[in-house]
């Protein structure tokens, strides 16, 4: 049994929904296919999100609208006139309309936040499900809520693994069909609220998945021909790695690289599942494969770029040292704001870090910091990381760049530019 993980930019439009199916039929054997939100619909519901925090009702209800025209578009394109999928798609927008007409959540931002942003991979599931029905690829549509169980840690939910086996082996049991679609990104809890398991999150689903149910391997379809050494779009020397062991799949993944979830390889690794990377524009190539290996694997420098960063510099406002209190005190800030520190550096009264700007959420967050820190801060900056750096890498990725921090370990080279 194998798992196939299908992103966005994979379902953008009907053509790729159609490639999807094209490498689905052709696949023998058990499947479960595990899909995100088609192209940036999550981008979208985000915003949709952003505007009901911030009571933007006509804000929120052009979104939406933009919303439901992508999809029907793609809809209108893959089935007839009058097709389920269509009926799904009204259900779906009028059940949207419905929350922003709500009170906000108690709970704040987080709850709002899988209240409305899983409603991107539901619509695709149940697209892909039907499309795949009506040409021929029987297969089950599984609302993977049901199934895979996680808290009520809302934006980055912590799966149980152990309450989660038995539903999903019932759910995907292959007595009576070969093939199943069901969503990446979202989980549910015991008392039927819906969770989201951090952003990119339908890879780690597929790796849970593959865990839970025992997969002889998983495949991430995607838009480039495996796994590169930079994103071709802004590196045009950028190359395949056709092998690369767990360990540096981890570091590439927390540096920020778009190869996966960073949480992915760890289920994988400890049932030793193979990952692999493969393009669906060129489903014959054989991509990446993610192992371990009992050799040696010689990798060339990686450039990852992270746009649209936060760098932000602490200072106690009693010119206090930087000690492990006030470090405790700034992660569990952190934390709770569900914010990742991506570069971090610290000196005798100072403590600078950078983090994905979240427009939704900094705002309170930098208000929280300023009660007990000097806050200073630069916005739309880059943050750069080259793994295995050469010299060379280095004067062609930095240039004359003005530099505003700089990190080198033995193996990574990080600067915010």
């Amino acid at each position: 049994m194998e798992i196939f993980k299908f992103g966005g930019a994979s379902v953008k439009d009907a053509s790729g929904v159609k490639k999807l199916a094209a490498i689905v039929k052709k696949h023998e054997g058990q499947l479960v296919v595990v899909v995100s939100a088609m192209g940036k619909m999550t981008n979208l519901l985000e915003r949709v999100c952003e505007a009901r925090v911030k009571k933007d009702a006509q804000r929120a209800a052009l979104h939406l609208d933009e919303l439901r025209l992508f999809h029907a578009a793609i809809i209108a394109d893959l089935f007839p006139t009058g097709n389920a999928a269509a009926r799904r798609l009204e259900r779906v927008v009028t059940d949207i309309e419905r929350i922003l007409d709500e009170e906000l959540s108690p709970a704040g931002y987080d709850h709002e936040y899988d209240r409305l942003i899983p409603f991107g991979e539901l619509l695709s599931t149940g697209i892909v499900s039907d499309y795949l029905a009506a040409n021929g690829v029987d297969n089950h549509y599984v609302d993977i809520r049901k199934y895979l169980l996680s808290d009520h840690c809302y934006r980055n939910a912590n799966v149980d693994l152990e309450a989660s086996r038995a539903r999903c082996r019932e759910a995907f049991h292959f007595r009576d069909v070969n093939r199943y679609v069901t969503q990446g990104f979202i989980a549910g809890t015991t008392d039927g609220q819906t969770t989201t398991l951090g952003r990119e999150g339908s890879d780690y689903t597929a790796a849970l998945l593959a865990n839970l149910l025992d997969a002889s391997r998983v495949t991430i379809w995607k838009d480039v021909p495996g796994v590169m050494n930079a994103d071709p779009k802004e590196y045009p020397a950028a190359v395949i790695i056709s092998q690369m062991p767990y360990k540096e799949a981890i570091e590439l993944t927390h540096f920020g690289a778009k190869i996966i979830h960073p949480k992915t390889i760890k289920p994988l690794q400890n049932k030793g599942i193979p990952l692999h990377a493969r393009s669906f524009l060129y489903p014959e190539s054989t991509g990446t494969v993610i192992r371990d290996f009992d050799h040696w694997i010689d990798l060339p420098p990686v450039y990852i770029n992270k746009e649209d960063q936060l760098l932000l510099t602490l200072t106690p406002r009693d010119f206090s040292f930087i000690a492990e209190e006030k470090l405790s005190r700034v992660f569990s800030i952190l934390a709770r704001y569900r914010l990742k520190l991506n570069l971090m550096q610290n000196s005798a009264i100072s403590f600078t870090f950078c983090v994905d700007n979240h427009p939704a959420i900094l705002p309170d967050f930098i208000r929280e910091l300023q009660q007990e820190f000097g806050v200073r801060y630069n916005d739309n900056v880059r943050l750069v990381t080259i793994r295995h750096y050469t010299d060379e890498m280095i004067r062609e990725i930095i240039g004359d760049r003005v530099v505003l921090v700089e990190q080198r370990s033995r193996s990574t080279a990080q600067f915010v530019i």
